[in-house]
């Protein structure tokens, strides 16, 4: 492994031989249906339960930094846990996912794709829609000072143009409360 989609790869089918339903989003995504650009990790959300946490650590094995009790404190907390890859130090940053409404339509609307065009290395990534959304949330708890997260936003409702479920999107900004951003974001872009 010496690319980061490899370090993603290996995680995703671990979380698939477990049958952890999981969304790849982040950098990730953005670069998918936006601007590609350079991440120094990925970002999962996985819907983890406490019996996922030992098998997980235990499938990764000697390639991976993984703590029980980091998992198990992160599905207690709803919250997030790191995953690093010793031979190229590429961490994946696993956010457990919340009981609500965005978490839950992030993992249903997510959408097949082979990262990098490779056969073989299909995992799911959240929608655009959901990448958009999630960065801005991002964005808005990060003090709306994040050009880099801005910039993936723009990228993808540019490329993404009249495709984007903006019912969908409205609807969903609002219970983020980011319906000012996205609709910032939107005026930006044209």
């Amino acid at each position: 492994m010496s690319e980061p989609a490899d370090v993603v790869i290996a995680v995703v089918r671990v979380l698939e031989h477990l049958g952890v339903p999981y969304v790849l989003g982040g950098s990730f995504a953005s670069s998918i249906f936006g601007f590609v650009r350079f991440t120094e990790d990925a970002d999962l959300i996985a819907d983890l339960n406490a019996e996922h946490a030992a098998p997980l650590v235990e499938a990764l094995g000697d390639d991976f930094y993984a703590d029980v009790e980091m998992i198990l404190g992160a599905i207690h907390h709803n919250s997030s846990f790191n995953l690093i890859h010793f031979a190229t130090t590429f961490k994946v940053d696993v956010f457990v996912a919340k009981p609500r409404a965005f978490d839950r339509a992030q993992l249903v609307r997510r959408q097949a794709h082979d990262l990098g065009g490779v056969p073989g290395n299909r995992l799911y990534v959240s929608s655009p829609e959901d990448t958009v959304l999630a960065k801005l949330e991002w964005y808005r708890m990060g003090g709306e000072v994040s050009e880099r997260q801005w910039r993936d936003v723009l990228g993808v409702v540019r490329v993404q143009g009249e495709r984007l479920d903006l019912d969908y999107m409205r609807d969903m900004a609002s219970t983020l409360n980011v319906a000012d951003l996205l609709e910032r974001a939107l005026n930006e872009a044209q």
